[in-house]
């Protein structure tokens, strides 16, 4: 069973270190036939993650879907009566849950995504399925008989801000239902993206925090992966933190940006999370999946932050970035990193090169997302030091120069982002 280790700052499962690597799956439950579900599976178990991060209700911009797997009734796939709720439903995402469970992977299911929540950003964009108050009762009582057995964690909100009393209350109400009810599982909120707010009656009711350095490619925005993470790390009370939505590969960038989001991309963000506080793990996503996208169907581009026409899912899981988040964790593990504590080695500031260090500073880890030279402030007379290329998965062993206990680590001869590692 997963729990939070006696550090506060990351998980453990069956007494084991557990580095959260999760997959976005967020429209699962409505877009997956039976088949693509058992395929989806075996290729990200064989890529290392170990958590799927699913949405319990339709995701509103998941892609057009043959199939009519809704919890409420429905005319238009849309649109739902909040009525009755559809037990067929339940009992088939039960079923695949519990397949995934087979495979190893631990849960992360969304209660209640904004959409569905008055006063949120996306409810004010679209408020046609509002749920009204007095239906969470009914709702939380089907989650937790559906799911709370097979100790998922719960991530209450869905890319939520909280503008308003009313908005608060409906997600207070339902994480204190459910979380009386699932006294084993973990709790959380995925709140929206660039967004570090969280009010003060829902902190004590999570176990860990979970940031969205989101898709807006926006200048001001490139710092969002260890920006957030510094803000969660230094003025929240300590507890497990990752970045659970950072860009997406192949998202078109949001707001209608021209452009979409490389491989390079979503692995900088990746590395700047954990170095920067967000240590606890960290969640891929690719376009195409969270929607679950098929050739010829209709997409949303125009819903919520306006993202860009994906490809279909069986080229979407095809993208080399998730081999690279499986190699992050693959890097930790065999170097025996459990949590990692930003610090500051350069001797010339530079925000988008992140360093951390291991709590007994036995090992420091420097991530260097273009080619340079590196200054820092650590004499590497006795330590070894080696240069791991995230592109092709090389390594080079640096020329170090040391001067007056500061060290300079040579240019290293690869092509795009590259891991130092210090040890000893």
């Amino acid at each position: 069973m997963l729990r939070i280790s006696e550090n506060k700052r990351t998980f453990e499962k069956d007494g084991k270190p557990f580095f959260y690597l999760a997959d976005t799956c967020w429209s699962a439950f409505t877009n997956i036939s039976d088949e693509e579900w058992t395929y989806y599976l075996k290729r990200r178990k064989q890529q290392g993650f170990n958590t799927i991060q699913i949405n319990i209700l339709p995701q509103w911009d998941a892609s057009e879907t043959p199939y009519h797997y809704y919890p409420l009734p429905t005319e238009d796939k849309k649109t739902f009566a909040f009525t009755t709720w559809n037990q067929a439903y339940f009992t088939r995402a039960r079923a695949m849950c519990e397949q995934a469970k087979q495979q190893g992977f631990e849960l992360a299911l969304v209660v209640l995504w904004c959409n569905y929540i008055p006063d949120t950003w996306a409810n004010r964009m679209n408020d046609a399925n509002t749920m009204p108050y007095d239906f969470i009762d009914s709702y939380i009582d089907i989650v937790h008989d559906t799911f709370s057995d097979l100790h998922p964690m719960y991530i209450i909100s869905g890319d939520s801000d909280f503008p308003s009393e009313q908005c608060i209350s409906y997600y207070h109400k339902a994480f204190t239902l459910l979380k009386e009810k699932a006294k084993d599982c973990l709790f959380s909120m995925h709140i929206k993206g660039r967004f570090s707010k969280i009010p003060a009656c829902f902190i004590d009711l999570m176990d860990f925090y979970m940031y969205q350095s989101g898709h807006n490619a926006l200048p001001e925005n490139k710092g969002m992966p260890y920006q957030l993470a510094q803000i969660f790390y230094h003025e929240y009370p300590i507890k497990p933190i990752f970045n659970s939505e950072p860009c997406y590969e192949q998202m078109g960038s949001s707001g209608g940006l021209y452009g979409r989001w490389s491989q390079y991309d979503v692995r900088k963000a990746a590395w700047q999370s954990i170095l920067s506080g967000a240590c606890a793990g960290i969640t891929y996503g690719a376009a195409g999946i969270y929607s679950w996208h098929k050739t010829g169907a209709k997409f949303g581009t125009g819903t919520g932050e306006g993202f860009a026409t994906p490809k279909p899912w069986n080229e979407a899981i095809q993208f080399p970035g998730a081999w690279d988040y499986g190699f992050i964790s693959h890097i930790l593990h065999s170097l025996k990193i459990n949590e990692l504590i930003p610090c500051e080695l350069l001797t010339k500031q530079n925000e988008e090169i992140r360093c951390a260090k291991t709590t007994d500073e036995a090992c420091f880890l420097i991530y260097l997302p273009s080619n340079i030279a590196l200054r820092i402030n650590l004499d590497l007379q006795d330590k070894e030091v080696y240069i791991l290329d995230m592109k092709h998965k090389n390594i080079t062993i640096p020329e170090v120069c040391i001067e007056k206990g500061q060290s300079v680590i040579e240019m290293h001869p690869f092509d795009e982002d590259a891991l130092i590692i210090i040890q000893g």
